[in-house]
């Protein structure tokens, strides 16, 4: 290094060194710089919100297999893709047509009569007339990976064997259908690809749900429903992950974020209702009317909202996982608000 270069260093307070040795030096502050950001990150305090009790969650159902039987659970954990216990994820599983197409109760009806029973390391299936079916929860690595369609988006899905498929075939006599399971490894569906236009949503991934990690509705929104119908409903037929107790109807369209145990949840939207719940959960025969058609009578969405949800009833919220953690029945629910 010349004089010159010298001089220059100590008019910066730089002692005379190599040009190597202080530029490894100031990459070295630097980067200390940057991990002192990421660490005070780390440990910066949350913000302190004020939480308000709307609610009590009265009942907790996850649906391991897309459209088949609720399987009702005291105790869960939510992750960022919806409900866990032990090794069972919430809609990780789906009947697919041979192409890969998604299969739901909108075209076999008689799939909600499929009952699941969870185990550590395997799902027990009954269904009417058909002999018990044992679908280990592992798989083996070397089965297929299908390229599933799910609402026009595409999905990966690895196969869950003859056997399995065979038992779907003979229970819905209709054509060839395969099982599929999604696994952590494989790439969800995001929320920029399950809601292109709504730039605004925050950021998640599903795997088979329709929508959003998470569905809550409150029993005072089905009471509600059910003083305008002939025929009352259960709450099965909206297949909601929460069901809150203590509110009054429809409030939970106005939680914008909630505390559940340990868990945050953030509202995405509203749940536009389809032809799903037209079928009755107890005998899996499709009305194709009700309780849609009331639901549109006072359902309706805002006309300024019209290009998001068309003419769809409104009933249910969609929420994302914004911190993981445990739930369980009969644990408070708060609205967080500044």
């Amino acid at each position: 290094m010349g004089t010159s270069s010298s001089s220059a260093l100590a008019r910066l307070g730089l002692p005379g060194q190599p040009r190597s040795t202080w530029i490894g030096v100031a990459a070295l502050g630097l980067a200390a710089v940057a991990l002192g950001t990421v660490a005070w990150r780390r440990v910066r305090p949350r913000r302190r919100r004020k939480l308000q009790q709307v609610g009590t969650v009265s009942k907790v159902w996850m649906y391991p297999i897309k459209s088949c039987k609720g399987v009702s659970v005291s105790e869960t954990e939510c992750t960022e893709m919806g409900l866990r216990c032990g090794k069972v994820r919430d809609r990780f599983w789906m009947v697919v047509k041979e192409d890969g197409h998604m299969i739901t109760a909108r075209q076999e009806p008689r799939l909600v009569l499929v009952s699941i029973t969870l185990e550590n390391n395997y799902l027990t299936l009954e269904a009417p007339g058909m002999d018990q079916m044992i679908l280990p929860i592992k798989l083996p690595s070397s089965n297929k990976i299908h390229d599933c369609r799910l609402f026009g988006l595409d999905i990966k899905g690895r196969d869950c064997g003859d056997e399995v498929a065979q038992w779907f075939t003979n229970y819905l006599k209709t054509q060839p259908y395969r099982l599929v399971q999604f696994d952590t490894s494989m790439k969800g569906r995001t929320t920029k690809k399950l809601y292109p236009s709504e730039s605004y949503l925050q950021n998640y991934e599903v795997a088979y749900p329709d929508c959003s990690p998470i569905h809550l509705i409150s029993e005072a929104s089905l009471a509600d429903l059910n003083t305008r119908l002939k025929k009352k409903v259960k709450m099965e037929y909206f297949r909601p992950n929460i069901m809150v107790s203590g509110c009054e109807a429809f409030e939970e369209d106005t939680w914008d974020e909630l505390l559940i145990g340990d868990v945050e949840m953030k509202k995405v939207l509203s749940c536009p209702r389809c032809i799903l719940t037209t079928v009755d959960p107890d005998t899996g025969v499709i009305d194709r009317k009700e309780p849609l058609e009331t639901l549109k009578s006072y359902r309706l969405c805002d006309p300024s909202v019209k290009s998001l949800y068309q003419t769809s009833p409104l009933f249910g919220m969609y929420f994302s996982v914004e911190r993981i953690g445990s739930l369980r029945v009969g644990d408070p629910v708060y609205r967080m608000v500044d």
